[in-house]
């Protein structure tokens, strides 16, 4: 799934810490919309798991932030060590935003295989991207959040062929993402802040 690795011209000490600045204010909004949406979800589908028009335009919006995020990040950061994963992101993102609108109509299990596919090649794509980033600081957390994104989604696609196919753990699925931001955008501030 990850792109090939692509070149990229030599940092310098200010380009570091622009990125550093940037991604700590995206991972903040990032925690922000996660917390939001989650708590969207899980009201929009605590009466059961039809996918309902209101649940289904909170699907299609996830990835498609997540697409919106990744352009940012790539013009905020310069694609530093990331440049052609971050592009890998944004198509798998377009994808997932598309399939989605195509499996809330035919149910949650459906939107529930979509997903576990989408989470599971995003999960990759963002550990990759965190590893190559480790030296700006702050990255622990993301590598957790996409192996614990790719586990996630290999449960979602396994809770599609069950019994009760609940849409309410892509809730927790996002909110755990957004802790995860969180934490890292904590750490990438103390990063900023040693000498």
């Amino acid at each position: 799934m990850p792109a090939a690795p692509t070149t990229t011209p030599p940092t310098t000490g200010a380009d570091t810490g622009r990125a550093r600045q940037a991604l700590r204010a995206l991972y903040g909004v990032r925690f922000g919309f996660a917390l939001a949406w989650a708590a969207a979800l899980l009201l929009a589908t605590r009466d059961g798991s039809d996918v309902t028009t209101t649940v289904g335009v909170l699907l299609v919006a996830y990835p498609l932030f997540d697409l919106a995020a990744a352009v940012v990040d790539h013009r905020a950061s310069g694609g530093i060590r990331a440049g052609g994963l971050l592009r890998v992101n944004m198509a798998l993102s377009g994808l997932a935003a598309a399939g989605l609108v195509v499996a809330a109509a035919s149910g949650a299990p459906a939107v529930l295989r979509t997903w576990g596919a989408w989470a599971i090649a995003a999960g990759a794509v963002q550990l990759v991207v965190a590893l190559r980033r480790r030296a700006l600081g702050g990255q622990w957390p993301m590598i957790l959040s996409g192996g614990i994104s790719v586990l996630a989604g290999g449960g979602f696609v396994a809770t599609a062929a069950g019994s009760d196919p609940a849409l309410g753990g892509l809730g927790g699925y996002a909110l755990l993402g957004g802790i995860f931001f969180l934490a890292s955008a904590v750490r990438l501030s103390r990063t900023r802040q040693r000498p």
